[in-house]
């Protein structure tokens, strides 16, 4: 299969609920979150079948609850409420694991060609992140 080089990415992941990495997609920008965010859920679900439900914030709604419900299992979508900054219930566990990987040079830009040796660098940057606070001396 060859993949074109897309300009614009998006990454959606799957963690657990300690910010481990259960799945990962990255795919074009102009897919919409609510599509893709199934896709990725669905990848988690197949690897990890004792998953009972997901938490996912506001821009996975609709389309992505439909999907989870259809599966059995259980959706919460965290709104925001207020107009001043908060940290947002258990939406922090995904949005560390993101910080994490940030770290890792290579997926500060889109240096990858296709999506999915993108996919391959997140996972990979996610086992070195994993490694290290394992191997970490004090």
């Amino acid at each position: 299969m060859v993949e074109k080089k897309i300009k614009g990415r998006k990454r959606h992941i799957v963690t657990d609920t300690m910010g481990n990495l259960l799945a990962v997609k990255v795919h074009a920008a102009n897919i919409h979150d609510t599509v893709a965010g199934g896709e990725v859920f669905g990848e988690a679900v197949l690897w990890y079948p004792s998953i009972q439900g997901v938490c996912g914030d506001a821009g996975y709604r609709k389309t992505f609850e439909k999907y989870v419900i259809s599966m059995g299992l259980k959706v919460e979508i965290v709104e925001r409420i207020m107009a001043k900054w908060e940290i947002l219930p258990k939406r922090w566990v995904v949005e560390r694991t993101l910080s994490w990987l940030n770290h890792s040079r290579r997926l500060s830009k889109d240096y990858e060609i296709s999506t999915t040796s993108a996919e391959a660098f997140v996972y990979i940057s996610h086992s070195a992140t994993l490694l290290n606070k394992l191997f970490r001396v004090s």
